[in-house]
């Protein structure tokens, strides 16, 4: 086009040296013949007949007529109308300049990202609230916004109405209960002097925190019931506000260890028949057990699994990281980020086994 239209300019250059030694009588010849062969053309193709003009020979006439007034080009009759070529004109000066002439956004201007965010926070932190009560809330922050637009920027996030997302899933219900939950299992295993060993252990839903009530080759009812009465002193004490224990059906579970949960104030939960995810979070410390210190550790007898398990009890409540809990331990939370990169340059960190290596724990040296 710059090529094509450079030599449109040249071409016409030479053209108007020609015109300059010309009186005004040739002149107004030189018109007024264009004049009738456009006239002629017009009356031949018809008033609807389109002429189509090249990039370049839009850019020619817009600058060389752009400078006559309007009167004289209705008077000159071209095949193009004068707005057309103010509107040539105004395309050139747009390319020209970019941004500056571009036209205003039509409509409302968008939804600022931070209130975007904000409404999106709202409503995932409160499924029960609808568009209205999220502009409610909006207005108390002194967010001006209308009831319209919240509403639009849950459509667009594809955010069902308040009623659909209200509904509690099991996930959620027992994760709001977790406070008030507790779960209790058997575990089996052999030592190497071929003895059967049973251990009743109890786990907090909300906290992690496991407490290994004993192990024993004959888990007796008394000895259950015993196990059960050392177990409320211990909640009493602590000050946890368990309301239920989940536990299976399990014959080694007596009737009476429902009654003296029941004088503590503490429900008793029967999963289904053979349905382990009814405790699932017991069960997943059952196989935390077994793969970290069980299936890692020779025992050599009761005794020797009595030390074992209360050094994994110790280790599990107050090192072992945990994902529910964003990697902090059942009885320690986790410490601040380190922010200072100078600090990367001096770490010193110390590792303590237990049981001989089977477990370590690492922490940085004072």
């Amino acid at each position: 086009m710059l090529l094509r239209l450079a030599y449109l300019t040249v071409m016409n250059a030479f053209a108007a040296l020609r015109l300059l030694p010309m009186g005004n009588r040739d002149k107004d010849v030189e018109i007024l013949a264009p004049r009738h062969q456009i006239t002629v053309l017009e009356r031949q193709l018809g008033a609807d007949a389109r002429v189509r003009f090249a990039p370049e020979d839009r850019a020619f006439l817009a600058a060389l007529l752009t400078s006559l007034p309007r009167e004289v080009l209705r008077r000159l009759r071209p095949l193009i109308q004068p707005d057309t070529v103010l509107r040539w004109h105004c395309d050139l000066m747009r390319r020209r300049h970019g941004r500056t002439c571009r036209p205003k956004r039509r409509g409302r201007p968008p939804t600022v990202r931070s209130i975007r965010v904000l409404v999106l926070r709202l409503v995932r932190e409160n499924p029960s609230w609808g568009y209205r009560r999220v502009h409610g809330e909006l207005i108390t922050l002194g967010i001006k916004v209308a009831p319209s637009t919240v509403w639009e920027i849950l459509k667009q996030e594809g955010l069902d109405p308040a009623p659909d997302r209200a509904s509690t899933t099991w996930a959620d219900f027992l994760r709001s209960q977790a406070d008030v939950l507790m779960a209790a299992d058997f575990i089996e295993t052999i030592t190497l002097n071929g003895q059967r060993q049973y251990i009743l252990a109890v786990i907090e839903h909300a906290t992690r925190r496991v407490r290994v009530l004993g192990t024993t080759a004959h888990p007796s009812a008394n000895w259950v019931i015993q196990a059960i009465r050392n177990l409320v002193m211990d909640l009493e004490g602590a000050g946890c506000r368990a309301r239920f224990l989940i536990r299976d059906r399990d014959g080694k579970f007596p009737a009476l260890m429902d009654e003296i949960l029941a004088e503590a104030g503490i429900e008793t939960v029967l999963t289904g028949i053979r349905m382990p995810r009814m405790n699932s979070i017991m069960e997943r410390w059952v196989q935390s057990c077994r793969h970290e210190l069980l299936d890692r550790c020779l025992l050599w007898n009761e005794h020797h699994l009595r030390h074992a398990l209360r050094e994994y009890e110790h280790f599990y409540n107050q090192h072992r990281a945990h994902q529910a809990l964003h990697q902090a331990a059942p009885l320690r939370t986790a410490p601040d980020p380190i922010t200072d990169p100078e600090q990367f340059t001096d770490l010193n960190i110390c590792r303590r086994d237990r049981l001989g290596g089977v477990l370590h724990e690492y922490s940085q040296a004072a």
